[in-house]
């Protein structure tokens, strides 16, 4: 008898053996002048549906894990997926307001899909083809950002502390968001690359809502994060991963669920939640109105909403699952951890982000290129830049009068 590993490679060789059979007999249909245009070639079709998502957001098999991609192509033999991935919300937009490629499915966080319903950029789900979404619980649907749950199903959910390195980190300075400003740790702080972000932690630390867009509030957001940024060794996103892993940086704003990941790699990684409170975030799968195969994304989403399927996949990712179904599914102890699922009077500190206003966007995109741009190294450069300029100009001109000069004296002789 075929133990199950030796049964599957018996498999795998019968299915090479039918495809290579049903290739030669299409050979030698199209060479006898008989039409192929019958269920062989139908079989045959596939068709490919592009994925959007956040860098490291999907189980892909490793360490034991379910590959889920590969999962839902074994399923569903006719779809393929193409995975591409994002590092910000801003960057995914961006991607897709300028409509350079097609997407189906899309992973935004919420005030994101808040916008592009806003913007008229999402189609409407048909929940007919995504009977999984039984299964999300009550208090994820008919959310602010989606309150009439058209366009959205809720992929995961989490929130953002402070990951630190026990080894170099004084557990005594991890009182509130301001360790991000000290100067023992100087070169070692990472910062979010994106602004919203970036302008939520100067928010919580001047005692504004994160969702505060008043031109006042941003702009004191933004002299707190210039203040910050000699102190800082790199604005990153998934780069953070690297750099906390290998001990290469020592303090990092990020999200919880990538605490847990990079856990695993370093045990010496610690996680807290400052005192002025944080952001909590849900990501869901949305279909953008640049999708070329609606019905084969909304076969993806309901996959995704299996419980089975995101009881495996958030037990690798880290993050919280929205639904309590699936934690059946998980190792008890990765069910049960209390940063993956806080308390309710924990949560109660949190914020959801809104979408800002198109003006408050603009100010605040200005303002990061300005926090970013900031700084001695900048201005050394233009110094040197408009030196070197300057200095060519003065040796053209210098050339030049020489030249006429030399003229001159020609035509005096």
């Amino acid at each position: 008898m075929l133990s199950p590993h030796g049964l599957k490679n018996h498999r795998k060789k019968i299915a090479r053996e039918l495809s290579l059979l049903l290739v030669i007999m299409l050979v030698v249909l199209g060479a006898a002048g008989i039409s192929t245009e019958n269920s062989f070639v139908s079989a045959a079709e596939e068709t490919t549906i592009t994925v959007y998502n956040w860098g490291q957001y999907i189980s892909d098999g490793t360490d034991g894990y379910i590959d889920v991609i590969a999962a839902f192509e074994e399923e569903y033999p006719d779809i393929k997926v193409n995975y591409l991935t994002f590092d910000s919300n801003e960057t995914m937009y961006s991607k897709l307001k300028t409509g350079g490629a097609s997407y189906d499915v899309i992973i935004p966080s919420d005030y994101m899909i808040e916008r592009l319903i806003r913007e008229d950029m999402l189609e409407e789900l048909d929940f007919s083809n995504i009977p999984n979404y039984e299964y999300v619980d009550e208090s994820f649907k008919n959310p602010s950002y989606d309150p009439e749950a058209k366009y959205s199903v809720p992929y995961t959910w989490g929130r953002v502390g402070v990951i630190y390195n026990s080894l170099y980190v004084n557990e005594e300075d991890l009182t509130g968001w301001d360790v991000l400003w000290n100067n023992s740790y100087a070169g070692k702080i990472l910062m979010f690359d994106n602004c919203r972000d970036s302008f939520a932690i100067a928010q919580l630390i001047l005692g504004k809502s994160i969702n505060d867009e008043s031109p006042e509030t941003l702009n004191a957001c933004a002299g707190l994060l210039k203040s910050q940024k000699n102190l800082v060794q790199s604005y990153v996103m998934d780069q953070i991963f690297d750099k906390m892993e290998r001990g290469e940086a020592w303090l990092a704003p990020y999200y919880a669920g990538d605490y847990l990941f990079m856990l695993e790699e370093n045990e010496d990684l610690g996680f807290f939640e400052p005192e002025e409170g944080y952001n909590l975030f849900v990501d869901a799968m949305c279909i953008p109105k640049s999708a070329s195969h609606k019905e084969e994304a909304e076969l993806l989403i309901n996959f995704l909403c299996e419980p089975a399927i995101s009881g495996e996949n958030l037990e690798y990712l880290g993050y919280s699952t929205p639904i309590s179904a699936a934690k059946e599914y998980m190792d008890e102890e990765v069910a049960e951890n209390e940063i993956a699922y806080p308390s309710d009077e924990e949560l109660a500190r949190g914020q959801y982000f809104n979408a800002l206003s198109e003006e408050g966007t603009q100010l605040m995109n200005s303002l990061w290129l300005e926090v970013k741009t900031s700084g001695d190294n900048l201005a050394v450069y233009l110094w040197v830049t408009g030196g070197a300029v300057a200095l060519i100009l003065v040796l053209w001109l210098c050339l030049k009068i020489r030249k006429k000069r030399k003229i001159a004296r020609r035509c005096t002789h």
